[in-house]
C-alpha cells in the first residue's frame, strides 16, 4: 500500500502527460482528469473527469442495462 501511496503521490505532482491502464478503479479516481474508455464495439469515448464522474455519465447516457460490463465473444478459430 506504501508504494501504491507513493506512486499517486508521484502522479499527481507530475507536471505532464502520462497514460495510465488500470482495473483499480479506486486509483483512477484518484489520479485521472480525463477518461479515454474503450465501451464496446470499437467504440472509443473520451470523457473530461475522473473515473466515477465517467461511470456516472455512461449510466446517464446508455442506461443502467447499457452501462453494464459485458463479456466479449469471440468466434472459434478453425482449421
Amino acid at each position: 500500500m506504501e508504494t501504491l501511496r507513493a506512486l499517486e503521490d508521484a502522479l499527481l505532482e507530475f507536471a505532464g502527460c502520462i497514460l495510465v491502464i488500470s482495473h483499480d478503479r479506486w486509483f483512477l479516481d484518484r489520479i485521472a482528469t480525463h477518461i479515454l474508455a474503450a465501451e464496446g464495439d470499437s467504440q472509443w469515448t473520451f470523457f473530461n473527469g475522473n473515473y466515477q464522474e465517467y461511470e456516472a455519465d455512461k449510466r446517464k447516457r446508455l442506461g443502467e442495462e447499457g452501462a453494464k460490463p459485458k463479456r466479449i465473444r469471440y468466434k472459434p478459430i478453425t482449421r
